[in-house]
């Protein structure tokens, strides 16, 4: 017999196979003998008391042996044999996994990336800390794997009414990632194993028949007939077929672009504010409510605050626990923070973006006559400020969070996960004050909420800008494509209609079903 199960153990039992099935045989009074073994399906942490515990979902083989099933099925990916092809620029996830889906569905992809492939692009993101030097094509934004590759691989997500969370993770699990994956509430790869995996996806689509190119900057759509008929690229290259547009949200040459070809575009929110670093066992009292911190076996805690100030939300983005800051400008004269963390999650620092909503209604009026761009400009225009602020370096300015609040300057900076370097900065007084004034009040309140939360020991870093998409490409609801011309497929966080690793993979696979429907229908 197969059952499965819902118990709630102390975190020692549940680091324990043998343990957690000597607690169910103890609580079913089900001799330990006729357990044949035990499988987790599903974990999450419950810290909400004092006393923190574990509650798992667990498949028990009882009187049977166990089997090698798996908790998802692999796809059987064939070769594509179809003269059909479909153009996908950008390789990050939503990239990636819209190619994978091509090729389920009989396409053949052309993946076009402007960056250079994971293992390659890892030398790109080390000149960046190192001497400051940006490659505006290979990048901790661009390059093969996207943002998410060097920028922690968090897969946890709310958009689960569009697609398939199980079937995304799935994918990663087939191309290496661990199964933990699949069982853990707030699955997280690292950005120390995810390159590999992004790699082995890569092999999957050319050992299938499609072709992914680097270093190929697309420079122009081509269109005929108020429908986008390929790319012209940098190279001279060009490329024939409809188009899956995924270049993520830091890709503003593609923006300008489209605007220049008057394919509509929409001004869209974003959220703005800093980095936040906390020693990590800060945090692990504070949540577990112990001040010996998470003990031998809880992970490093994680934290998720929000709040309305002045009517806008205030809140922590992008929480890396036992994680490191990283400089993350795509292009000159820029000085743009972000947070990842290794697999372990391991590291002294725990740090988030803590970010204030911005509306488009909300900027200065200096932005009045940039219509659909507006919102870029203002990032461009407070990411020059910041790096100016840095001396014109990745040296980024930090201030410590109780001096932040309190409108002081900080004359020491204590150790920082950010390898770049740190100098005392007053970002209470140069970031704009619609931010600066919010932030501060949503750091009390949040200080209020956690007791030691708000401390000197923290610091804020500036600035943190590239949360979202800072403009939206409006396509059609039903058919994906865009709303003036057709055989163009916006998606996912380049788009605005993603937030994040797996929603932007579940966009790619519904923008790759979208055009392979409408292939069939032409």
């Amino acid at each position: 017999m197969i059952d499965e199960i819902q118990i709630r153990v102390t975190p020692r039992v549940s680091s324990d196979l043998d343990r957690i099935v000597h607690f169910i045989s103890s609580e079913r009074h089900l001799p330990k003998e006729r357990i044949c073994g035990a499988r987790i399906l599903k974990r999450s942490i419950d810290a909400r008391q004092r006393n923190v515990m574990v509650n798992l979902k667990v498949r028990v083989y009882i009187d049977e042996p166990m089997t090698d099933d798996y908790l998802i099925p692999p796809i059987a990916y064939k070769p594509v044999d179809s003269d059909k092809v479909a153009i996908v620029v950008g390789a990050g996830p939503g990239g990636l996994f819209a190619a994978l889906r091509l090729i389920e569905l009989g396409v053949k992809p052309i993946v076009l990336e402007r960056g250079k492939d994971v293992v390659e692009r890892r030398k790109d993101v080390a000149r960046i800390s190192r001497d400051g030097t940006v490659d505006p094509d290979s990048n901790y934004c661009f390059g093969e794997g996207g943002a998410g590759a060097y920028s922690d691989g968090k897969l946890y997500t709310r958009s689960k009414k569009r697609g398939s969370v199980e079937r995304i993770l799935g994918i990663f699990v087939q191309h290496g990632a661990s199964e933990n994956i699949l069982i853990d509430t707030h699955p997280h790869i690292g950005s120390d194993r995810l390159p590999k995996i992004i790699e082995q996806m890569r092999n999957t689509i050319i050992k299938c028949g499609g072709e992914v190119h680097f270093k190929t900057r697309v420079r122009s759509l081509i269109i005929d007939n108020d429908t986008v008929t390929g790319v012209d690229c940098e190279s001279g290259e060009k490329f024939s077929g409809p188009v899956i547009l995924a270049t993520g949200h830091s890709a503003r040459d593609v923006y300008r672009m489209l605007y220049d070809k008057k394919i509509g575009l929409e001004a869209k929110g974003i959220a703005v504010g800093v980095r936040l670093e906390h020693p990590q066992h800060i945090i692990d009292q504070i949540q577990y409510h112990s001040p010996e911190g998470r003990g031998q076996y809880l992970p490093a805690a994680e934290y998720n605050f929000v709040t309305q100030v002045e009517g806008r939300g205030v809140y922590s983005f992008c929480m890396c626990p036992g994680g490191v800051i990283v400089p993350a400008a795509s292009g000159p004269n820029q000085l743009v923070v972000n947070g990842m963390s290794p697999s372990h999650r391991n590291t002294y620092w725990a740090n988030s973006g803590m970010v204030v909503e911005v509306r488009p209604e909300d900027l200065p009026e200096k932005y009045d006559n940039d219509g659909v761009l507006s919102m870029m400009h203002f990032q461009e225009d407070l990411e020059r400020t910041c790096f100016e602020q840095a001396g014109n370096s990745q040296v980024a300015g930090a201030q410590r969070m109780k001096d932040f609040v309190e409108g002081k300057p900080s004359k020491l900076i204590p150790p920082s996960s950010y390898s770049a370097g740190l100098q005392p900065s007053r970002l209470d007084q140069w970031l704009p004050s619609f931010i600066a004034d919010r932030l501060r009040k949503g750091f009390q309140t949040f200080g209020h909420a956690a007791k030691g939360f708000l401390s000197n020991d923290a610091i804020v870093i500036g600035v943190e800008t590239r949360t979202s998409s800072p403009v939206r490409i409006p396509r059609d609801s039903e058919t994906l494509h865009h709303i003036k011309v057709k055989g163009l497929y916006p998606c996912g966080e380049g788009a605005g209609y993603a937030g994040g690793i797996v929603s932007a993979a579940i966009d790619g696979e519904r923008c790759a079903e979208a055009l392979v429907n409408d292939i069939k229908n032409s």
